[in-house]
């Protein structure tokens, strides 16, 4: 028997114990021993639950337990879930968690104690929820180079952007729809300000170079300014915009952002829409590769915390190698990564004097017109560097609007 015990009771750990109990039989064929939760723990208490017979409040007694063979960990945030990661570790007990903001502030430093004790730290559900990207990254792709790995990795932005899109409405209105049904958080700001498809970004980088990457060293921009006059001229361009978290290698370094792009229709993540998400890695060998699915929610990402637990039970004596060394990367500067970009700015009505200084400073553009605005310039630029192009939209008042664009 293989004894877990876990560690919060909200929205995924419930989920977790739910998904045991459902496929209990399953679940044991697969991992080759039985599956049993022994211990739940909360600061709560849930009378009329079943799981009120198997809840503590004190993680001591967890820690203690020389039964408990895996702890899952979904409790969220860096504290405690990282002492107590750490002590269960220490303890022989492997970890098993769904915590992206954890791992990716220490996931490399729990690596290497997991290593060391002949453990394992699991962190399928960390990034896509439900989605397959952490295992296949650490052993299905390991015969190629990565150059590229770019995802839409937060559901609620996308349901956001999806919606305003189709329905032509404001940021407001949709992200108080998307409260309303339980996608988005009553407080967003870690979604809708990009910093959640951050970390996540920063996980999957990490594990592509091998070396620790920062979420704090990833430039990230939200969707709070993007408004529906924006989807107006990404449908005039065939185009779509999705928050994208997105790692390339340019001349031998690695660029990451997370930003807005319009994508264009033979994006392969252009067809990702609602509460979905989608990951496109490149390799040099393989090509293309797309991983698609349900990024969040209870089940989905219950699924892939306990597809971990299985694996550790399977793994109960040995470590499965993850290349992820506490060695800092370092990424490219930001202001070297190439891009286009999409401007919006107002029309002074000066004619040739001010497409003559658009010219100027950018270059060749593609203008883009949509009926039923007016007033308005609205151009895509050709490939410049990052740096270059703030240094010449500075220039210009009553800018509207800077999207970048991916077509």
């Amino acid at each position: 028997m293989i004894n877990i015990a876990v560690l919060g009771y909200g929205t995924v750990g419930s989920g977790v114990v739910e998904v045991i109990n459902t496929n209990q039989e399953s679940i044991n064929k697969r991992a080759g021993d039985e599956i049993h939760v022994k211990y739940v723990l909360d600061l709560r208490d849930f009378e009329g639950d079943p799981v009120q017979e198997i809840l503590v409040h004190d993680f001591n007694i967890i820690l203690q337990d020389p039964e408990v063979d895996i702890v899952v960990e979904v409790m969220g945030g860096v504290e405690p879930a990282y002492t107590f990661t750490k002590q269960a570790l220490l303890a022989g007990k492997s970890v098993c968690t769904s915590n992206k903001e954890l791992v990716a502030k220490h996931g490399a430093e729990l690596l290497a104690i997991a290593k060391n004790n002949q453990l394992n730290y699991l962190f399928e559900a960390s990034v896509g929820g439900g989605i397959p990207i952490i295992r296949p990254l650490n052993s299905s792709l390991t015969a190629d180079e990565i150059t590229e790995i770019t995802g839409i990795l937060n559901g609620t932005t996308n349901y956001i952007l999806t919606e305003m899109a189709e329905k032509g409405a404001a940021f407001e209105d949709v992200l108080k729809d998307a409260q309303e049904k339980g996608y988005a958080e009553r407080n967003p700001e870690a979604d809708v300000e990009g910093y959640d498809a951050c970390r996540k970004i920063a996980i999957l980088t990490s594990l592509v170079v091998g070396e620790q990457v920062d979420y704090e060293d990833i430039h990230t921009e939200g969707i709070t300014k993007i408004t529906e006059k924006d989807f107006q001229y990404a449908k005039a361009l065939n185009a779509s915009i999705k928050l994208l978290g997105t790692s390339k290698k340019v001349d031998d370094t690695f660029y990451s952002m997370v930003a807005p792009v319009m994508i264009g229709e033979n994006h392969p993540l252009i067809g990702v829409n609602g509460v979905f998400n989608g990951i496109f890695v490149h390799g040099n060998v393989l090509d293309d590769v797309m991983f698609y699915g349900r990024g969040a929610g209870k089940l989905p990402t219950a699924s892939a915390v306990v597809s971990d637990v299985v694996d550790a039970a399977k793994h109960k004596d040995s470590n499965i190698p993850t290349i992820w060394d506490e060695k800092k990367t370092k990424l490219g500067k930001f202001e070297d990564l190439p891009n286009k970009f999409f401007v919006r700015m107002r029309d002074k009505g000066l004619g040739e004097e001010q497409l003559s200084a658009i010219k100027n400073a950018f270059g060749n553009v593609l203008y883009v017109k949509v009926p039923e605005i007016n007033g308005e310039l609205a151009f895509v630029t050709e490939t410049m560097k990052e740096g270059g192009f703030a240094e010449q939209i500075a220039k210009f008042d009553d800018v509207y609007s800077v999207i970048r664009v991916d077509f």
